[in-house]
């Protein structure tokens, strides 16, 4: 009997492990390792201006404002990543976008900001690091200082987006709520660029990250992608 329940209880607890690491949104950074490159390595599977973006020292990095985009098109998917910001950093991981020529209205931008530089510290606070851009800010300001890598596990299921930022959930957004291309739910303004209700955006498209914004550069590294059932 004693070992009966003692393989029960094992069983249960690798069970509820694996529960837990496919819980949706997850509670903690995922085992990424095994899922599919972002990008590959000859950037073969992006869509990006020639020279603008290369990998240095293991980090994706480019020298332009430039957007590098998957070619593939992603619906539910989780995006895990590790970024590491400059003085002055602004950039981000925009997903479900449906038109890369257009992109700004037509996709949902997870903010990546240097939390130490007073022009984004004076920004909106939709603009801070953990945002969804414009539209909703992080819950807690958890980004490390510029020169420290930062992990981000970004969750897309349905019309909500999850946001996990060093190993604490910042944002969750529901994107039905988001109807009006002017006002947020919580009654700040939207900027003017971006013209579309998120609740009007696909649920399918293609997933890209910032450049060189605001002449400070952005590092990515170890980017990796899972499509969800």
């Amino acid at each position: 009997m004693k070992r009966l329940l003692l393989s029960l209880a094992i069983c249960w607890g690798l069970c509820s492990a694996s529960l837990a690491a496919d819980a949706i949104p997850p509670k903690t950074h995922p085992d990424s390792a095994a899922w599919q490159d972002l990008f590959s390595k000859d950037l073969s599977n992006a869509i990006f201006p020639k020279g603008v973006w290369w990998w240095e020292d293991g980090a994706l990095t480019a020298s332009e404002d430039q957007v590098i985009w998957t070619k593939k098109e992603f619906g539910d998917c989780m995006i895990d990543l590790e970024f590491k910001n400059a003085p002055g950093t602004n950039s981000g991981v925009f997903v479900h976008c449906s038109d890369v020529k257009n992109f700004i209205p037509n996709s949902v931008e997870v903010q990546i900001a240097d939390p130490t530089s007073k022009k984004w510290q004076d920004a909106p606070p939709s603009w801070q690091c953990g945002a969804i851009f414009g539209h909703q800010p992080p819950a807690k300001q958890v980004c490390k200082a510029p020169g420290q890598w930062n992990r981000m596990t970004i969750t897309c299921k349905g019309k909500m987006i999850y946001v996990l930022l060093n190993g604490v959930h910042v944002n969750t957004m529901d994107m039905t709520k988001f109807t009006s291309a002017k006002t947020n739910p919580d009654g700040s303004e939207v900027p003017a660029w971006l013209s579309k209700p998120v609740a009007d955006l696909p649920l399918e498209g293609h997933i890209g990250l910032q450049g060189k914004h605001s002449g400070a550069p952005i590092y990515f590294r170890n980017l990796k992608v899972k499509p969800l059932e």
